[in-house]
């Protein structure tokens, strides 16, 4: 389980550190997606803050606190689900995490895990085979959990 508190300290001390401020509303947000095993959507997110913090925080302004968030590299959009995830590696080098996510089909809970960089390299090798260039590296396998199998 991801320590919360170390997590937003740490990402206080990267956006610092890139000359942004990490405010309330924004640690609000990162708050919920560390506390959650599951990727969210904007508006689960809306009703996050408002049920933890009695704040209502329009829609928009969560996803305008998501594209920061997403620019800090403190979460990642699950593109397939149009969801959220706090990075599990808040305090790693941009350059050496690769990551990619196991989905639960079943309880969608969200696993981030790294790949072997060869193994990345062979995928972007069948791309370019097929005629294909790898727009992003990010990888959203659907499986089954422990608890669901």
């Amino acid at each position: 389980m991801v320590n919360v508190v170390e997590a937003l300290d740490e990402a206080e001390q990267r956006c610092k550190a890139e000359g942004a401020r990490l405010t309330d509303k924004r640690k609000q947000v990162l708050e919920g997606l560390l506390n959650s095993d599951t990727a969210l959507s904007a508006y689960q997110l809306v009703d996050y803050c408002k049920e933890r913090y009695n704040q209502s925080i329009p829609a928009m302004s969560v996803y305008r606190i998501l594209d920061f968030l997403q620019t800090q590299k403190l979460v990642h959009k699950l593109e397939l689900a149009n969801k959220y995830v706090a990075c599990s590696q808040i305090s790693c080098k941009q350059d050496e995490c690769v990551s990619q996510f196991l989905i639960c089909q079943n309880c969608q809970r969200v696993e981030e895990v790294d790949i072997d960089k060869s193994t990345l390299r062979a995928i972007e090798r069948s791309v370019k085979a097929a005629g294909f260039r790898l727009a992003s590296q990010q990888l959203e396998m659907h499986c089954l959990c422990e608890e669901c199998m």
